[in-house]
């Protein structure tokens, strides 16, 4: 800065700060195609049109607000359930027989991971929660809900305080459900609500996925199938039997910290499962 500089500041004639940048247009989002417009991109009689039925058009509803609305964050675990599966032959070889002789149950994969995730919520209950604009539902139990695949969508019934429930109840509980579930003739009551919620696409042979929250639930435990892998045990080679978890967390309620530490609390407790019992 030199004299005239001085000068011409105190006429007002000096330097002005650069006006602001005209303010950039905003990007117009792009709309949905219509029906129309979509159908438009392929020939008459090239497809079968098959309406929505009601419970199609409630699924894609609530998964597009559960998207939309809720921050999900994913986390990742293998799990050796090789002593499961050892216990699970066993349980189910010493297993009462019915009047028909038939067994009184048979106590599959997924009962064990219910069983799990249900206590896991009792160990870390900050994680055991649902969000809600004003504030945090605490639930004294683990109402763990399991998606059940149906004609024409999935429900999700729901097992109720299944921490303190046997496995053999959550068995029965859970075989009684899906069948009535593929009937429809699950009460309102039977589906509604939940703490937390199991998507197990492993019976299908995939080996891990990101599951879709099911508000109001806080997560969803997507389960993959078990296959064996080669591990690293006492500096030796060895062969495991592995099952991917991917956890989904509304990110509002558990972050990834809390996200963390309750998924160690299932991982513990599905490889060792005479830790259920005790």
């Amino acid at each position: 800065m030199i004299a005239r500089d001085i000068d011409a500041a105190k006429s007002g004639k000096g330097l002005r700060a650069p006006g602001a940048a005209p303010a950039a247009a905003p990007i117009p989002m792009a709309a949905t195609p219509s029906d129309a417009q979509i159908r438009a991109l392929y020939k008459d009689g090239s497809y079968d049109f098959v309406p929505h039925d009601s419970m199609r058009k409630i699924i894609a509803q609530r998964l597009t607000l559960s998207k939309q609305t809720i921050p999900h964050f994913y986390l990742t675990l293998d799990c050796d359930i090789g002593k499961l599966l050892a216990a699970r032959a066993d349980i189910n070889e010493a297993a009462p027989r019915t009047k028909d002789g038939s067994p009184a149950y048979k106590i599959s994969v997924n009962d064990f991971v219910i069983k799990a995730l249900a206590l896991a919520l009792q160990r870390v209950p900050d994680a055991n929660v649902t969000w809600t604009e004003a504030g945090m539902l605490h639930h004294k139990h683990s109402d763990v809900g399991v998606a059940v695949a149906i004609p024409g969508g999935l429900i999700t019934p729901v097992v109720r305080q299944a921490e303190a429930k046997s496995l053999s109840t959550i068995s029965n509980e859970m075989k009684d459900y899906a069948a009535r579930a593929r009937t429809r003739h699950l009460k309102p009551q039977e589906y509604q609500g939940g703490s937390c919620a199991i998507s197990n696409l492993g019976m299908f042979g995939i080996k891990d996925f990101a599951a879709v929250i099911n508000p109001p639930h806080a997560t969803i435990l997507a389960v993959g199938v078990g296959e064996e892998r080669a591990v690293a045990r006492n500096g030796a080679l060895a062969v495991a039997t592995i099952m991917t978890v991917t956890l989904s967390t509304d990110h509002r309620a558990v972050d990834g910290a809390l996200g963390a530490e309750m998924l160690g609390a299932f991982k513990k407790l599905i490889e060792n499962p005479v830790m259920m019992v005790v």
